[in-house]
């Protein structure tokens, strides 16, 4: 049976999406990073969906499944907090002097 759409839009957990596509992944280091590959994930989809509104249900989930692979890749190489796809990792710390902020006169 081949994969749809549909099914694709009831998925909810990573495991699902590397099961879906049939991608290797490590259980370890997606229990670490999961909010994050997800959120790229998504990140990579709307920009898809966005850019290439006419691909066939077909190309789309092959597209889906590059993302998912390359959203996988992306912390494998980084940390969120290099990614600052979350709110917190993008505010200032109230109340902190940070020693790049300290001159010496």
């Amino acid at each position: 049976m081949t994969s749809n759409i549909d099914e694709f839009k009831r998925l909810a957990d990573a495991e699902e999406y590397f099961l879906f596509f049939n991608l290797p992944y490590d259980q370890k280091f997606v229990n670490v990073n999961r909010l994050h590959i997800l959120k790229k994930f998504s990140q990579y989809i709307r920009e898809i969906d966005h850019n290439s509104p006419n691909l066939s249900e077909e190309e789309r989930l092959h597209e889906y499944s590059l993302a998912l692979q390359k959203a996988y890749e992306v912390f494998l190489e980084s940390t969120p907090q290099e990614q600052k796809l979350f709110k917190v990792f993008n505010e200032k710390p109230k109340n902190v002097v940070r020693l790049t902020e300290i001159n010496s006169d």
